[in-house]
């Protein structure tokens, strides 16, 4: 192999290597979106389940029914 294809060679691999840490980053960037969106959701669900749990009465029994 003459040092030109070896040049020829790593270059190649170079921009294969650049085009699969791009697509590596898109997809890291993608995640963090979501985790963030997934992160303010569940927020939300924990403030609306803590909202109803101050709504119910304190005398509330949380046994089983009978049937059980």
């Amino acid at each position: 192999m003459s040092e030109t294809d070896r040049l020829i060679d790593l270059e190649t691999r170079l921009t294969h290597l650049d085009d699969t840490l791009e697509a590596l980053d898109r997809v890291v960037i993608a995640q963090q979106d979501r985790i963030e969106r997934l992160e303010r959701a569940l927020e939300r669900v924990l403030s609306d389940q803590q909202s109803l749990r101050d709504e119910l009465p304190d005398d509330i029994d949380n046994k089983p029914p009978p049937h059980y």
